[in-house]
Protein backbone atom coordinates (compact mmCIF):
# COMPACT_ATOMS: atom_id res chain seq x y z
CA UNK A 1 0.00 0.00 0.00
CA UNK A 2 1.26 3.51 -0.79
CA UNK A 3 0.75 6.22 1.80
CA UNK A 4 1.68 9.87 2.02
CA UNK A 5 3.45 10.89 5.21
CA UNK A 6 4.41 14.25 6.70
CA UNK A 7 7.65 14.05 8.70
CA UNK A 8 8.20 16.37 11.66
CA UNK A 9 11.89 16.10 12.58
CA UNK A 10 13.33 17.24 15.90
CA UNK A 11 10.26 16.29 17.92
CA UNK A 12 10.59 15.71 21.65
CA UNK A 13 9.21 12.19 21.25
CA UNK A 14 8.67 9.83 18.36
CA UNK A 15 5.09 9.05 17.35
CA UNK A 16 2.98 8.10 14.35
CA UNK A 17 -0.54 9.44 14.18
CA UNK A 18 -2.78 12.27 13.13
CA UNK A 19 -3.06 13.90 9.75
CA UNK A 20 -1.78 17.00 7.97
CA UNK A 21 -3.54 17.78 4.67
CA UNK A 22 -4.47 14.10 4.35
CA UNK A 23 -0.95 12.82 5.06
CA UNK A 24 -0.07 10.63 8.03
CA UNK A 25 2.05 12.61 10.52
CA UNK A 26 5.29 10.97 11.66
CA UNK A 27 7.17 12.72 14.47
CA UNK A 28 10.83 11.76 14.91
CA UNK A 29 13.53 13.06 17.21
CA UNK A 30 16.22 12.79 14.53
CA UNK A 31 17.29 16.03 12.84
CA UNK A 32 16.63 16.67 9.16
CA UNK A 33 20.31 16.19 8.31
CA UNK A 34 21.86 13.63 5.96
CA UNK A 35 18.63 11.63 5.69
CA UNK A 36 18.49 10.80 9.40
CA UNK A 37 14.89 12.01 9.79
CA UNK A 38 13.80 10.01 6.74
CA UNK A 39 15.45 6.83 8.04
CA UNK A 40 13.85 7.34 11.46
CA UNK A 41 10.45 7.96 9.84
CA UNK A 42 10.65 4.76 7.80
CA UNK A 43 11.53 2.79 10.93
CA UNK A 44 8.64 4.40 12.83
CA UNK A 45 6.21 3.53 10.02
CA UNK A 46 7.40 -0.10 10.07
CA UNK A 47 6.86 -0.28 13.82
CA UNK A 48 3.43 1.36 13.62
CA UNK A 49 2.24 -1.09 10.95
CA UNK A 50 3.89 -4.09 12.60
CA UNK A 51 6.00 -4.97 9.55
CA UNK A 52 9.72 -5.52 9.15
CA UNK A 53 11.80 -2.42 8.35
CA UNK A 54 12.68 -3.67 4.86
CA UNK A 55 8.94 -3.79 4.04
CA UNK A 56 8.81 0.04 4.07
CA UNK A 57 10.35 1.83 1.09
CA UNK A 58 10.59 5.49 0.16
CA UNK A 59 8.90 6.16 -3.20
CA UNK A 60 9.25 9.96 -3.46
CA UNK A 61 10.27 12.90 -1.31
CA UNK A 62 13.80 12.10 -0.13
CA UNK A 63 14.50 15.77 0.68
CA UNK A 64 10.94 16.89 1.42
CA UNK A 65 8.96 16.71 4.63
CA UNK A 66 6.06 15.26 2.63
CA UNK A 67 6.95 11.80 1.35
CA UNK A 68 5.27 8.84 -0.32
CA UNK A 69 6.18 5.43 1.08
CA UNK A 70 5.28 1.89 0.09
CA UNK A 71 4.35 -0.44 2.96
CA UNK A 72 4.34 -4.12 1.95
CA UNK A 73 1.72 -5.94 4.00
CA UNK A 74 0.24 -2.72 5.40
CA UNK A 75 -3.28 -3.01 6.78
CA UNK A 76 -5.72 -0.25 5.70
CA UNK A 77 -7.48 -0.53 9.09
CA UNK A 78 -4.21 0.36 10.84
CA UNK A 79 -3.79 3.37 8.54
CA UNK A 80 -7.31 4.56 9.36
CA UNK A 81 -6.61 4.21 13.09
CA UNK A 82 -3.31 6.10 12.80
CA UNK A 83 -4.87 8.93 10.77
CA UNK A 84 -7.54 9.32 13.43
CA UNK A 85 -5.11 10.48 16.09
CA UNK A 86 -1.64 10.45 17.61
CA UNK A 87 -0.20 7.08 18.38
Amino acid sequence: MQITIRVRPGSARQSVGGSHDGALVVRVSAPAVDGRATAAALAAIAAAFGVRPHAVRLVTGATSRTKVVEVDGGDPAVLDRLLAGPG
